[in-house]
C-alpha cells in the first residue's frame, strides 16, 4: 500500500475544500453575517493539515485498485469530516454527529436533513449546504484528477471508485481530458440552469442553490417548503433538468461530437425516459383526485417522478398522503435510480437492464441447455466481469440494506418509516415515506441510527465496495 501517496491526495482534497469554502465565504460577506469568520476559521484549519499532508512526498506515484478505492473512500470521509465545521463553529448544527450527517448529506448528493428550519440559517451556511451538492455530484477526485497529475498514468482507479455504474470508460485516450470534459459538461449545464431560473424570477442567491441541487441531484433547498411555493415555471425548469442531469454524461460527449444515432441509441437511456414517462402517467392517474385538474396532477406526478427517479429529493407536494399504489411506485423508483455516469444514485438503469437479461438468459439455457446465448447493452457484448460484479454489487446491497434496517429499528419506528429511511439514503435520495417523508426529517432517529445512516449514504454514493475495502484486512497486506 502507497500510504505516502494516498496522505498527500487527502492533502490536496483538503486544499480543494478550503478553496471551495471561499465561496460560501464570499455569500456570508455579502450579506454581512457574522458566520463569514467561521468560514474563515474553518479555511485556514482545512489548509494548513492540507499543507501538512501535501509535504509528504510519494516515493512513486505508482497506483493500484486497492490504492484508488481507499484514497476515494478516505477523501469522501475526510472532506465530510472538515466539510461539517462550519456547520458546529456557526453553532447552525451544534452536535457534531447531527452536523456530519448533515454534511455527509450535501457531498454524497442524498438531501436527507435533520433540520425542521432551514429558513432560520444564515445564507452563507445554506449556501455551504447546497453547494456541497455539486461538489459531490461530479466527484471531488474526478475534479483534482483534471487539474492536477495526481498519480502519474493511474487516475483511472480513482475515476472507478469515485464514478457512478458497473463500467467507466474513457471519452477520450488522456484521463485527465476526460475529467476536464465531465466537469465542463457539468458546469455548463449547471450555469445554463441558473440563467433560465433567473429568468423565471428566482434572485441570485436561491438560483444558484436549487441549480446546485438539482446538478449534484441532491435536494436540499433553502426553503422549508422545498420547491412547493415556486412557481410552475419554475417547477417545471427543475423537473426537465433533473432529468438532464440523471442522464450518462457521455451522451452529452456524443452530441458535442455530433455522434447523435450513437447517443439516441443507448439502451439505458431508453430505458430510463421510459421509465419516467410510464411511472409519471400511472402515479398521475392514480393520484389524480388529489388534485385540482389533471394537468395540476400531471405536474406534481412528473416533478415527483424525476426528483425520486433521478434521486434528487426535491418535493413540491407531500406524496405521503398520495395513495398506496403511487408510493409503491415511488418506492420502486427509490431502487432504480438514475443513469450509470451520471450525478444520480441508485443501482442504476443500466445495472437493471443488465441483470434482466441475465435472468432472461438463465431461463433460455434451463430450457434450452444447449443453446449459446451472449448479454448485449447496445450491441456489445456485456463481459463476463462486468455480469459478475453486477451480482455481486445487488447482494452486498441487499445484505447492508437488510442489516441497516434491522439496527436503526431499535429506534422503534414503524417499518415503512425504517424501510425507507434506508432506501433514502443508500440510494441517495433523501426523504422517505412516513417519519421521514418530504415534509418530515431525520432528527428523531437515534445517534446510533444517524451513523448507520451517514454510512449508507457514503456506502450509496460510492457504491459499496470503495468504503468496505476499508474494513478488509487485505487491503492493508503488503
Amino acid at each position: 500500500m502507497n500510504y505516502r501517496m494516498i496522505l498527500n491526495i487527502l492533502g490536496w482534497v483538503l486544499k480543494f475544500e478550503a478553496a471551495v469554502m471561499l465561496l460560501p465565504l464570499s455569500c456570508s460577506l455579502i450579506y454581512m453575517e457574522k458566520t463569514a469568520i467561521c468560514f474563515v476559521i474553518c479555511i485556514l484549519i482545512c489548509f494548513l493539515f492540507g499543507m501538512l499532508l501535501t509535504k509528504i512526498k510519494p516515493k512513486t506515484k505508482t497506483m493500484f485498485s486497492k490504492e484508488g478505492f481507499t484514497t476515494v473512500a478516505l477523501s469522501w470521509i475526510v472532506i465530510s469530516i472538515f466539510g461539517a465545521l462550519p456547520f458546529v463553529i456557526s453553532s447552525s448544527i451544534p452536535n457534531f454527529v447531527d452536523a456530519l450527517f448533515e454534511t455527509v448529506s450535501g457531498f454524497t448528493t442524498t438531501g436527507a436533513s435533520i433540520l425542521s428550519d432551514v429558513e432560520s440559517l444564515p445564507k452563507g451556511i445554506l449556501f455551504w449546504r447546497s453547494f456541497t451538492h455539486w461538489i459531490g455530484g461530479m466527484g471531488v477526485l474526478v475534479f483534482l484528477v483534471a487539474i492536477l497529475p495526481l498519480s502519474g498514468g493511474n487516475n483511472m482507479y480513482l475515476l472507478k471508485a469515485e464514478s457512478p455504474g458497473p463500467s467507466v470508460s474513457k471519452l477520450v485516450p488522456k484521463i485527465r481530458s476526460t475529467a476536464k470534459i465531465l466537469y465542463s459538461i457539468y458546469s455548463v449545464m449547471t450555469l445554463v440552469e441558473i440563467i433560465i431560473l433567473l429568468f423565471g424570477g428566482m434572485d441570485l442567491f436561491e438560483a444558484m442553490t436549487i441549480s446546485f441541487g438539482t446538478a449534484g441531484t441532491g435536494g436540499f433547498a433553502v426553503r422549508n417548503s422545498s420547491l412547493a411555493d415556486y412557481s410552475s415555471f419554475i417547477q417545471n425548469t427543475v423537473t426537465t433538468f433533473m432529468i438532464l442531469f440523471g442522464v450518462n454524461f457521455s451522451l452529452y460527449y456524443l452530441i458535442l461530437v455530433k455522434k447523435f444515432k450513437e447517443a439516441f441509441q443507448s439502451e439505458e437511456f431508453r430505458t430510463y425516459i421510459l421509465i419516467i414517462v410510464v411511472a409519471t402517467l400511472m402515479i398521475c392517474l392514480n393520484s389524480y383526485p388529489l388534485f385540482d385538474d389533471l394537468g395540476n396532477a400531471l405536474k406534481h406526478s412528473a416533478f415527483q417522478v424525476a426528483s425520486i427517479m433521478t434521486t434528487t429529493g426535491f418535493a413540491t407536494d407531500d406524496f405521503n398522503r398520495w395513495p398506496e399504489f403511487s408510493k409503491g411506485i415511488l418506492v420502486i423508483l427509490m431502487m432504480i435510480g438514475a443513469c450509470a455516469g451520471s450525478t444520480g444514485g441508485g443501482i442504476k438503469v443500466s445495472r437493471l437492464i443488465i441483470a434482466l437479461k441475465t435472468v432472461a438468459k438463465e431461463l433460455i439455457l434451463t430450457a434450452h441447455p444447449k443453446s449459446t446465448r451472449k448479454i448485449t447493452l447496445d450491441r456489445r457484448v456485456v463481459e463476463h466481469e462486468t455480469i459478475r460484479s453486477i451480482n455481486v454489487f445487488i447482494m452486498a446491497y441487499a445484505f447492508i440494506f437488510v442489516v441497516s434496517t434491522l439496527i436503526i429499528a431499535i429506534d422503534d419506528f414503524n417499518f415503512t418509516t425504517n424501510f425507507t429511511a434506508v432506501a433514502a439514503t443508500i440510494n441517495n435520495i433523501g426523504p422517505g415515506l412516513e417519519a421521514v417523508g418530504p415534509v418530515e426529517n431525520f432528527n428523531g432517529f437515534s445517534y446510533l441510527s444517524k451513523v448507520v445512516l451517514t454510512f449508507d449514504m457514503l456506502i450509496g454514493r460510492l457504491e459499496i465496495f470503495p468504503m468496505l475495502m476499508l474494513f478488509s484486512p487485505y487491503t492493508w497486506k503488503k
